[in-house]
C-alpha cells in the first residue's frame, strides 16, 4: 500500500507552495519528496516554479482527487478545491493520478552542471572531510574563501551541503527583546584541542562566551582550566573588550558563579559577586534546566563551535585565541544577523554608548574559603595563623585573603595584615586572659620588681632568648611568693653576672636563684616568728 501524507503535512506543503517556494526548498524544509509535493501542488491548482529558474508556469487545471497506493488499494482522497458541494466534484473531469511510492535517491550534480552548487563540486573531498568533523556550511564556505580563493556565494555551498547530509528543520524559539546596554548573557562551551605546554599533549579547552542582548556582539575567550577566580577574570576581560559593562548578566547555575541555585534567592560566589559589584553589574541566574532564557549566548557558543573551531587543533593557547579573534573581527562582527537584518558591528556601535563606564582600577582579587577556629583561638590561612574574637572556638568562619590582608567575614572583626608562613598575628583585643604576655613585658616586670631580679632575667634572655620565657616567669613567680625585697636580695647575694665563668647555663642561674630564695625565705619566716 502506498504512503499517504498526513493532513497537517499536506497543508504545510500547499501553504509553502502558495508562498512561491520551489520544490527543492519545500523538500529541504518538510522532508517530502519533490515528486510527491509537486503532485499535491498540482492537485491544489498551484503553479510550480520552473527547474533552475524563477517565475511560474501557467496554472494547472484543478484536480478533484489524488490516487495513492498500489493496485490492491486505490481509494481516492478528496482534496479541497474552489468548488462548493460534492456534486461539482463528482461531475468534474477525472484527475491525473500521482503515485507516491519510493523513488531512488537524487544524485549529486556533476561538475559543470547548471545548478549553482556545481561551483562546489571541485571541493567535494574537502567539504566531505569537514562535514565528517561536524562543521557547518558557513564555516566551510569561510575556509574556502580564506584559503582557496573561492568566489561563489555561500548559498552554493549550502545547497551542496544539504544534498550531502540533508536539511535540519529548527524548532521555533521565543525571542527576548532587551534594551540597549541592559543585558549580557554568559556561558561556557567546549573549545578546540590545544597542546598543553606542561604535558606536551593535546587537551580540550573551555570556551567562554559573553553576548550582548541587544546587538548580539560576542566576546569569546579560551582557557585551559576554570575556577571561581578564572570565571571572574573572564568577565573582567570581556568588559574591557566591550569598552563598558551591562547592567545585568544572565548566567547558568555553574559552581563558579552560583553556590546554591535558587530562582528567588540564589547564593552567589562571594568573589564573583564582588567583581560584578565593582563594575556595577547584577547577576541574574536562570531557572534550573531552563537554557532558553539565555538562548542568545547558547547560539553564540554553538556558532563558534560549529563554524571556526570544529575539527581544529592548535599548538598553543595564544595561537588559538588569535585565530578566534581574527574570525570574530572579519566574519562574526561583519555578518548580517538573521532576525534583525543588520550588521553586528553597526548594532554594537549603537549600543556601546549605553554601556556603563568602566572603573579606573581593576578589581583586587582575593581568595575565599571556610576555616574552623582552633583551640588556640586562631584560624589557619596558608600556614599562618590569625586570631578570632574570644568565644569563637569550634565555629566555622568565612575568610578572604590576598597578598596584603586577611579578613574574617564577621561584622565584629576587622582586617588583619597577612603574616609570613607559619607565623601568628593576633589583635590585642582578641587575646584571651590566659595568653602569656610578650617577652619584653616580662623583662619590664622583672626590672620593676628589683634591679637584681632584672639582671638575672636579662641573663636568661641573653642566653636563650624566647626559649627562656618560662624561666623568667619562674623567677617572677618566686618574687611573688617570697616578696620582691627578699627575692632581689637573694639574686644580689652572689652578684651573678651573665658573663660569669662559673655559670654554665641559664638553667643553672634559675636553679640557684630558686634554691637561694627558698633558703632566704625560710630564714626570714623563722626570724619573724
Amino acid at each position: 500500500m502506498g504512503n499517504v501524507l498526513e493532513k497537517a503535512k499536506q497543508e504545510q506543503v500547499i501553504a509553502l507552495g502558495r508562498l512561491g517556494w520551489s520544490l527543492r526548498r519545500i523538500e529541504a524544509a518538510t522532508g517530502v519528496r519533490r515528486e510527491t509535493a509537486g503532485g499535491y501542488l498540482r492537485s491544489a491548482g498551484i503553479a510550480l516554479r520552473r527547474p533552475g529558474g524563477w517565475g511560474r508556469k501557467a496554472p494547472a487545471k484543478a484536480a478533484t482527487s489524488v490516487t495513492t497506493g498500489s493496485a490492491r488499494s486505490n481509494p481516492a482522497i478528496e482534496v479541497i478545491t474552489g468548488f462548493s458541494g460534492s456534486r461539482a466534484a463528482a461531475d468534474a473531469k477525472p484527475a491525473n493520478e500521482v503515485i507516491t511510492g519510493f523513488l531512488p535517491e537524487v544524485t549529486l550534480p556533476e561538475q559543470g552542471g547548471k545548478r549553482p552548487s556545481g561551483a562546489s563540486e571541485p571541493y567535494r573531498e574537502m567539504i566531505e572531510l569537514e562535514l565528517s568533523r561536524g562543521r557547518n556550511a558557513m564555516g566551510i564556505w569561510q575556509d574556502l574563501v580564506d584559503k582557496h580563493g573561492f568566489t561563489s556565494s555561500y548559498q552554493s555551498v549550502q545547497r551542496f551541503v544539504l544534498k550531502l547530509r540533508g536539511a535540519v528543520w529548527a524548532e521555533a524559539r521565543v525571542i527576548i527583546e532587551t534594551k540597549l546596554g541592559e543585558e549580557a548573557q554568559v556561558d561556557y562551551g567546549t573549545g578546540p584541542m590545544v597542546r598543553d605546554p606542561d604535558t606536551g599533549k593535546y587537551r580540550r579547552t573551555r570556551l567562554f562566551v559573553m553576548t550582548l542582548g541587544c546587538s548580539r556582539k560576542a566576546v569569546r575567550l579560551l582557557v585551559f582550566r576554570s575556577s571561581a577566580r578564572v570565571w571572574a577574570e573572564l568577565h573582567e576581560k570581556a568588559f574591557r573588550r566591550l569598552g563598558g559593562s551591562p547592567r545585568v548578566v544572565v548566567l547558568d547555575n555553574l559552581r563558579e558563579g552560583v553556590l546554591s541555585p535558587d530562582f528567588y534567592d540564589p547564593g552567589l560566589n562571594p568573589l564573583y559577586r564582588d567583581v560584578l559589584a565593582h563594575y556595577g553589574v547584577t547577576a541574574l541566574p536562570c531557572k534550573v534546566r531552563d537554557p532558553d532564557r539565555k538562548g542568545k549566548v547558547e547560539s553564540g557558543v554553538a556558532h563558534a563551535q560549529k563554524t571556526p573551531l570544529k575539527g581544529k587543533k592548535f599548538e598553543s593557547l595564544e595561537e588559538a585565541q588569535a585565530y578566534l579573534d581574527h574570525w570574530e573581527e572579519h566574519w562574526a562582527d561583519k555578518r548580517i544577523h538573521g532576525r534583525t537584518k543588520r550588521q553586528v558591528a553597526a548594532m554594537l556601535a549603537e549600543e556601546k554608548p549605553h554601556l556603563q563606564t568602566l572603573p579606573l582600577e581593576s578589581f583586587r582579587y582575593y581568595q575565599y574559603g571556610e576555616r574552623t577556629v582552633h583551640l588556640d583561638g586562631c584560624v589557619e590561612v596558608e600556614a599562618a595563623y590569625y586570631g578570632a574574637p574570644p568565644g569563637w572556638i569550634g565555629r566555622k568562619v568565612n575568610v578572604q585573603w590576598d597578598a596584603i590582608f586577611v579578613r574574617l567575614l564577621d561584622p565584629k572583626t576587622g582586617e588583619h595584615l597577612s603574616g609570613k608562613r607559619g607565623g601568628h598575628r593576633i589583635r590585642d583585643a582578641d587575646r584571651p586572659r590566659r595568653t602569656p604576655p610578650q617577652l619584653l613585658q616580662l623583662l619590664a616586670r622583672a626590672h620593676k620588681a628589683g634591679p637584681s631580679i632584672g639582671a638575672v632575667c636579662d641573663a636568661i634572655h641573653a642566653r636563650q632568648g624566647e626559649l627562656g620565657m618560662r624561666r623568667i616567669q619562674g623567677v617572677l613567680q618566686l618574687a611573688k611568693q617570697y616578696g620582691s625585697a627578699a627575692s632581689d636580695d637573694a639574686c644580689a647575694a652572689r652578684r651573678w653576672s651573665c658573663a660569669s665563668p662559673s655559670i654554665a647555663s641559664c638553667a643553672v642561674i634559675w636553679s640557684a636563684a630558686r634554691r637561694l630564695l627558698s633558703v632566704c625565705g625560710r630564714s626570714i619566716h623563722s626570724s619573724a616568728n
